[in-house]
């Protein structure tokens, strides 16, 4: 079970990185090799075969180059379990306590042997991939599906009991064939490395349903395993997860990580010595001389990525996890975080994110980062590198603004504040935010996501109603940038119902039709509720599980998505790989023209115009490998209802209709415009045209 880190990565050298960390197993003997800087001693405990609460061999492990205390043992075997015990100074920056038996931050299995305690475990890494192979989807070509693995299929009827929620309940084939249906390409799970519920939670008799307070960076949650799987032991529960991948790829659906490396369940320097802490607090650990914690993550730590130990532990575990678990991508939790240098400040080419985004054996996955964090100079949205995606949250606050807040403004004073300017620049992947060299591909776009309102929400609500948290509703964001409607919650008004639903419409028609990639909230296809709540993070319950059982009016989103989607991937106009340069012909970028309602090409003053709400956006595909498309779609930004004068364009003979959202379901809409035809537009609503 080794696990190399190497010196050299790509063009980033990790100087002093340690090297081959973890067991390895050779000739019936094992080798442990682990990291400290400062201990001035570790202990390696392997229990007893058959008495796994007893130690069977004791082992004084001896410091080596670059800090590496290592050891052998015929004990370590297989199927083992073992411990460490470190012990080193007193100071402020220090926490060792020789008492405390301490998780191999390098190991590929662990057992829980009581409350906030666990065991090392060796595992059986056998597994035969039948040559299965992954996907590859293109990016431009990528819909990723943002689920939690328990709230996907716990409510499926169509899966087994014992495999609901679990590893093997997202490989089963009705949940595969529905994602397939849909037409997703990839699935970003919530994260499955195994995880600790904090001590707050624990105390409130709640838990950490959503999973960012990581115990080891190597081992899947087993909570997600069978019960037969988390019996048989740790290996069974790698076995599992290897088996859900497997299926994933078997029908050509890429799976993502959510991965959380800038903080760990130890929480604050009271909280629990489960591993880092106790190993080299001074090395992993963001602090003060005094000791106090720089914490940039809101989580009571920040790991401390500007030493080249931790660099090197991060990058080993996403090595094993693209290599050996064979994912497909990562999405970095508080990404900022890690490109944070020995002084705490964000640095776009910081050793960690190069050494990432270059690794030969990270060079055929997605990487997106989750452009913030909370600690100064935190957010830098657009500001991460060439080879990184990013959470694009400026799209997502737009986009709503556009639907929902302009909207809900215009009722109540007769005008919205702004007009389509900024709207646009998002549909058309938001070059004001990513650099010419990255394109609109370098934008996950989206408009809900685990955390904050459903896409239903976001149209019942204008308030979280968070009071089942236990915080007395403080907790979670007040920036909602949601709409009611007219009131708030639940309604049997037939107006407002109508109202929401086509909002919904709306929204989800401007996700799938940008440029960039989408990222779809599952449940959001079918209209799925938190009741208002949008910080469920504490709630394993049917109020985050995934609903299946769908209403007409429910089927009818789902069909409006798998919809937009198909077109979405008919349509090369709806998938720019580059921006276009205006006077230019740009391969695999947009040509856009841009009209008003009126046919008349946009003008400087219209942008920005609150009265002018409506657009008309051309976009003609300059594809290598694909066919030639063109697209126009008219956007409505008002309630009231309006007269749109479909442009003349050169080559365009016909306005083909494809897709209104003022339609519940998606239907065939028969006949076709010409170009200085006139069409009537219902208030706040899209319509799609295929343009030839």
């Amino acid at each position: 079970m080794s696990n190399g880190t190497l010196t050299s990565v790509g063009r980033v050298t990790l100087a002093s990185a340690p090297q081959e960390l973890g067991v390895s197993l050779s000739r019936g003997r094992g080798e442990i090799r682990v990291y400290s800087a400062n201990a001035t001693g570790i202990d390696l405990l392997v229990y007893d075969e058959h008495r796994p609460d007893r130690v069977g061999d004791r082992v004084h492990l001896k410091m080596g180059k670059d800090f590496v205390w290592s050891g052998k043992s015929s004990h370590l075997v297989t199927g083992a379990r073992y411990s460490l015990q470190a012990w080193g100074p007193q100071g402020a920056t220090h926490l060792f306590n020789p008492e405390s038996l301490l998780i191999d931050p390098c190991a590929r299995g662990l057992h829980q042997v009581g409350p906030n305690h666990w065991q090392s475990a060796i595992i059986d890494e056998a597994f035969d991939w039948e040559g299965v192979a992954k996907p590859h989807t293109a990016p431009d070509k990528s819909v990723i599906y943002e689920g939690h693995i328990r709230g996907l299929t716990k409510q499926r009827a169509d899966i087994p009991l014992e495999l609901r929620g679990t590893y093997l309940g997202l490989a089963h084939e009705n949940m595969i064939g529905y994602l397939k249906d849909l037409g997703i390409t990839a699935v970003e799970l919530l994260p499955i490395h195994v995880f600790a519920d904090e001590h707050y939670l624990q105390m409130q008799g709640m838990v950490n349903y959503w999973g960012y307070n990581t115990l080891n960076f190597f081992y899947p949650e087993p909570m997600y395993a069978t019960r037969a799987g988390r019996e048989e032991g740790p290996s069974a529960v790698v076995r599992e997860f290897k088996q859900m991948v497997k299926a994933l790829h078997a029908a050509g659906i890429e799976l993502i990580l959510d991965v959380v490396y800038n903080h760990t369940a130890e929480e604050g320097p009271n909280g629990p010595a489960s591993s880092l802490r106790g190993l080299d607090n001074a090395t992993y650990y963001r602090q003060t001389e005094d000791g106090t914690y720089i914490d940039v993550t809101g989580c009571g730590n920040s790991l401390n990525t500007s030493k080249p130990a931790t660099q090197g532990l991060i990058l080993d575990s996403l090595r094993y996890w693209a290599r050996d678990m064979q994912v497909d991508g990562f999405r970095f939790d508080l990404a900022v975080t890690l490109g944070r240098n020995e002084v705490h400040e964000y640095e776009r080419e910081h050793p960690l994110l190069e050494a990432i985004r270059t690794d030969h054996f990270l060079s055929d996955v997605k990487l997106i980062a989750e452009p913030w964090d909370t600690g100064m100079g935190g957010w830098q949205t657009g500001n991460f590198a060439p080879g990184w995606m990013e959470w694009n949250d400026r799209y997502r606050d737009r986009v709503r603004n556009f639907w929902l807040v302009d909207v809900a403004h215009a009722r109540e004073h007769g005008a919205a504040p702004t007009g389509v300017g900024g709207f646009a620049t998002r549909l058309a992947g938001s070059s004001n935010t990513f650099s010419e060299d990255r394109g609109p591909i370098a934008s996950v776009n989206f408009v809900t996501a685990h955390d904050g309102f459903t896409l239903a929400d976001l149209t019942t609500y204008n308030y979280k109603h968070n009071i089942g948290n236990g915080e007395d509703n403080r907790d979670g964001t007040n920036d909602n940038r949601s709409f009611n409607h007219g009131s708030e919650g639940p309604s049997d008004d037939p107006g407002v119902i109508a109202t929401r639903r086509k909002a919904m419409r709306n929204l989800m028609g401007t996700l799938l039709l940008s440029g960039g990639i989408p990222m779809i909230t599952a449940g959001d296809e079918h209209g799925r509720t938190q009741h208002g709540n949008n910080n469920a993070y504490c709630h394993d319950s049917p109020l985050t599980w995934v609903n299946w059982e769908l209403q007409p009016w429910q089927e009818d989103l789902l069909a409006t998505t798998k919809h937009l989607i198909t077109l979405r991937q008919e349509l090369a106009a709806l998938r720019p790989l580059k921006f276009g340069r205006f006077g230019e012909t740009v391969e695999n970028a947009n040509q856009m023209d841009w009209y008003n309602a009126d046919g008349k090409e946009m003008e400087s003053a219209d942008w920005d115009d609150p009265n002018n709400r409506t657009l008309q956006y051309l976009a003609a595909s300059t594809p290598v490998d694909e066919e030639f498309s063109r697209i126009l779609l008219i956007v409505h930004g008002l309630e009231n209802n309006a007269e749109v004068v479909v442009p003349s364009h050169e080559g365009v003979n016909f306005y083909e209709p494809l897709w209104f959202s003022t339609n519940p379901s998606p239907k065939d809409i028969p006949g076709v415009l010409r170009p200085g035809e006139t069409i009537k537009v219902g208030g706040t609503s899209m319509l799609l045209f295929k343009a030839s």
